[in-house]
């Protein structure tokens, strides 16, 4: 199936990215927001979001001229859906004695309406966004089919999820396999087609519900073995064990990875996805369910940790390192390090966070223009996100630009011999007393 003209809906950390690919490799794209600021700084050339390799791609993009953009969808071969589905914030549902978060699909349902005027015979829809099982065939094809054409039979519809890692996009979406879900075979062909473009990965054609799925796996895999990492070091800190330690020496074995715990898990997928399933089934999904309580709570035991060293946090005066949800990126979507600050202020902490790459960080947390602004009056340096800055950070050199000398490693990044011979006191996650 040939492709002369694609619409993207959403131009966030996915859609952007696969519009500029897109274009770079010949296709004219018109992309689509309803935020006419991200519209306004991206016609000036400019970007909203950092990502590695994106602005190259970008400005290739631009230069073709085969990019513009638009406030709403257009006539085009293909329509791809590219929007956020977080879980909804203003309620929680119960079932099958759980209460859970559900997705907010309202953008995806408001990205198809948008659809429904220009949808013409023959097209392709794509649903990137990730949604629970059957959102493709059931919620998505009723409302393109107001426009009076009929799914399978006068246009295609299909589920294609992103499987990237930020700070890597650019490069995994060219790269990484690539699932085609296909309502119908044809569907799926035609997905085939258009993602070839520039997709350099193996292409595997499914159904649309079990591309669904396994996007959702992939992300709950990772969900319930971060979870048992996070266990793990409540467990050692409560008999005085070094979880680090016994991770590395268990992982010796041949047939065991055990992950890093953490203060908690974040971002717009693992921590998002597995309450999908949740939702979808409450009855069956226990171990996820489990999951998902024990990373959520995670936070609160980073702040007990923050305790342990302080005492009473009342009034006390805390440097934040980091609020991105992983390192070295400026994602802090659903991060568990800004939860651990809103924690730490509700204890009565006084806390200036420094983000270095989001220095205007959250509303509701201080933040500091720099590392020496954050720490300069701290009696606790707490470190949250192990960007490579702050790894390297030397505890000597620090030491001179703070009169604290108390330390919070919640990442095992600091070597305890070098900090203490700062003359630091420093306390580490999942390590007891």
């Amino acid at each position: 199936m040939k492709f002369n003209r694609i619409c993207v809906l959403g131009l966030g950390y996915i859609g952007l990215p696969t519009a500029s690919a897109f274009a770079a490799h010949g296709v004219e794209v018109v992309g689509v927001d309803v935020n006419a600021d991200v519209l306004a700084t991206l016609q000036r050339g400019d970007l909203h979001i950092q990502e590695p390799g994106l602005r190259e791609t970008f400005e290739t993009a631009l230069r073709s001229g085969r990019l513009t953009f638009s406030e709403k969808p257009v006539e085009a071969d293909a329509f791809i859906i590219a929007v956020p589905t977080p879980f909804r914030e203003d309620y929680l549902r119960e079932g099958a004695g759980k209460r859970y978060k559900v997705a907010d699909l309202r953008a995806v349902l408001a990205a198809a309406e948008a659809i429904v005027p220009v949808l013409r015979r023959g097209n392709l829809v794509v649903l990137e966004s990730t949604s629970p099982p059957r959102t493709t065939v059931d919620l998505v094809q009723p409302v393109l089919e107001k426009s009076g054409l009929k799914g399978g039979e006068d246009f295609l519809l299909a589920y294609s999820p992103e499987r990237v890692l930020p700070g890597q996009i650019v490069r995994e979406l060219v790269e990484n396999a690539r699932v085609i879900g296909g309502v119908t075979p044809a569907a799926g062909q035609a997905g085939r087609d258009l993602y070839a473009v520039f997709v350099k990965g193996q292409i595997v054609v499914t159904d649309a519900t079990t591309a669904e799925m396994v996007k959702l796996m992939e992300n709950t895999y990772r969900d319930i073995n971060i979870a048992i990492a996070n266990e793990f070091s409540r467990l050692a800190e409560r008999f005085g064990v070094d979880v680090w330690e016994a991770i590395s020496v268990a992982n010796l074995h041949p047939r065991v990875k055990i992950l890093s715990p953490g203060p908690g898990v974040g971002g717009h997928c693992i921590s998002v996805d597995p309450w999908f399933f949740v939702e979808a089934a409450p009855d069956l999904a226990d171990l996820i369910y489990t999951a998902r309580q024990v990373n959520d709570s995670q936070p609160r035991f980073a702040l007990r940790l923050v305790e342990r060293a302080l005492g009473s946090l009342a009034g006390r005066r805390i440097a934040a390192l980091g609020l991105a949800f992983k390192p070295d990126v400026d994602d802090l979507r659903e991060s568990p390090a800004a939860e651990v600050v809103h924690l730490l202020q509700e204890a009565g902490a006084r806390v200036r966070a420094f983000e270095p790459f989001r220095p205007e960080g959250l509303p509701g947390i201080e933040c500091a223009a720099s590392l020496e602004e954050a720490v300069r009056e701290a009696e606790c340096i707490v470190l949250l996100v192990h960007h490579a800055q702050f790894v390297a950070l030397d505890p000597a050199e620090l030491a001179r630009l703070t009169p604290a000398r108390l330390a919070v490693d919640m990442r095992n990044a600091w070597s305890p011999a070098a900090w203490e011979a700062a003359g630091f006191r420093l306390f580490r996650l999942g390590v007891g007393k």
